[in-house]
């Protein structure tokens, strides 16, 4: 049992102003696993004092120092590598494996690519005789999700941190053990005090006092749409910087020149991945319509070879995250059903076998029409939808066709046809043929997937203010 009752702020731990305790689940016992504090404006108040304070001195760091600070964290990261890991299987279900090889790594990386950038940033320009300069923005609100804890963290304090920043994190309270680990590697690693500071606590509360607290300079969200126009009302009075990277509803266009079954086995896969709890899954497969008896087949034949089970067990998929997850998800399989999508795979219910736990059959619909429920709605589980398109310009349409813009993915024979089609898809991340992830590419997206980007040097601009000394030279 975790029992993590205390707060991060100003370099120790230190108790709630209040106690309101929660429980933590595991979703794939539905047992508690451990508790946490739930914060309340007082709390985000401590908090923000001290980052304003810290940031006083930390702003003007130099970039040596900062240097040896991302070090240290690196160090102090890989160390704690297997705790870690081991957190993300237990809060949120992700299958050991998964966990070792991608939630922990993936956040490391970032820290990486911050310290590379950081050692040739240049943060001064000129324009004639004006004199350009780049400056921290201050103090930071971060309040990241439950999906990829460790990532969106990483994402976020990584470059925050070396640009000079100060912060306060709010991680999801639905997953929050690896995020109460992360706060032992920073102190673990004489982060300066108030530099970094950890406050638990929900949405309607904690992340609202983040949002609307008139110290806290920008903030930065990761979640859903709906949760990003809220913090964003919250932000509103105080004219903050606000960063989001929200939800997507991602086309995966596959072309008439592209190898079908290569295509739709790798587009299958890849949206089991996690559970199918990813913003910039490729949620919709998009592809010749006369071919999709074909397409399906190969669908529901993928989809066979999928292992659902335990995450402490060689499984593909673990639970998904939550009872009000599951729900939410098997609502609109059902919805698929009633509105005439072909069930190829899956379908309602928990897998055989699985009596307990959150877990989903992994499910894909073929015969999708662009109007339905499950090709408008932002499902985050393991579902798929398949679109027939007649024309590649429909193909187009279809794909720019959502309220979303976070994500596309382009399958062609011809790289140089992958291209010209990328090029009008309407998202901010394009994958050709399956490209693998570069966290140092700029990732956000367009439309209500959010506004700004994260990743790599565009992350680093994100935390900084511009200032223009006329008549310097």
């Amino acid at each position: 049992m975790r029992n993590y009752l205390d707060f991060y702020i100003d370099g120790a731990w230190v108790a709630p102003m209040r106690s309101r305790p929660q429980d933590v689940i595991n979703p794939a016992t539905e047992q508690v696993a451990g508790q946490i504090s739930l914060a309340e404006a007082a709390d985000i108040d401590r908090a923000v004092t001290a980052a304003r304070r810290a940031f006083r001195s930390f702003g003007g760091s130099s970039k040596a120092e900062r240097i040896d600070l991302l070090d240290a964290i690196i160090a102090e990261y890989k160390a704690r590598s297997r705790d870690l890991a081991d957190a993300v299987v237990e809060e949120m279900g992700a299958p050991a494996a998964l966990a070792a090889v991608a939630h922990v790594p993936l956040a490391l990386v970032h820290f990486e690519i911050a310290r590379k950038i950081l050692l040739k940033f240049d943060p001064s320009s000129e324009l004639g005789s004006t004199r350009l300069v780049k400056e921290p923005i201050g103090v930071v609100g971060m309040i990241t999700p439950w999906n990829w804890p460790l990532n969106q963290i990483a994402c976020k304090v990584a470059p925050a941190l070396a640009v000079g920043c100060t912060m306060i994190l709010k991680p999801s309270e639905v997953a929050p053990f690896s995020g109460q680990i992360f706060a032992e590697v920073m102190h673990a690693t004489r982060v300066p005090a108030g530099v970094f500071n950890l406050v638990n606590g929900d949405g309607a509360t904690a992340g609202a006092a983040i949002a609307s607290h008139p110290d806290i300079d920008m903030v930065s969200f990761t979640g859903s749409t709906r949760g990003g126009i809220e913090v964003a009302r919250s932000a509103a009075a105080t004219v903050k910087r606000v960063h989001q990277e929200l939800g997507g509803k991602s086309a995966n266009i596959i072309l008439e020149d592209a190898d079908l079954p290569s295509a739709v086995r790798q587009g299958v896969e890849a949206m089991m991945v996690n559970s199918g709890q990813s913003c910039n899954a490729p949620s919709r497969m998009l592809l010749p319509a006369r071919r999709m008896l074909e397409a399906a087949e190969i669908a529901r034949q993928t989809i066979g070879r999928q292992r659902v089970g335990p995450p402490s067990e060689e499984v593909d998929l673990g639970p998904v995250v939550s009872e009000v997850q599951w729900s939410r998800i098997q609502d609109l399989i059902a919805k698929g059903i009633q509105e005439g999508a072909t069930l190829v795979a899956g379908g309602l219910g928990r897998p055989d076998g699985l009596n307990q736990g959150y877990y989903v059959r992994p499910t894909v619909f073929a015969d999708v029409t662009n109007n339905m429920s499950i090709a408008r709605e932002e499902i985050f589980g393991p579902v798929l939808v398949m679109i027939g398109y007649d024309h590649e310009e429909q193909a187009i349409d279809i794909a720019n066709d959502t309220p979303y813009g976070l994500a596309g993915y382009v399958q062609a024979g011809d790289r140089e046809h992958g291209r010209a089609v990328a090029m009008r898809i309407r998202a901010g991340q394009i994958a050709l043929n399956y490209a693998p992830l570069d966290l140092a590419a700029p990732f956000g997206g367009f439309k209500q997937s959010g506004n700004g980007r994260e990743w790599g040097e565009y992350a680093f601009h994100e935390f900084m203010e511009v200032k223009a000394i006329l008549g310097y030279a």
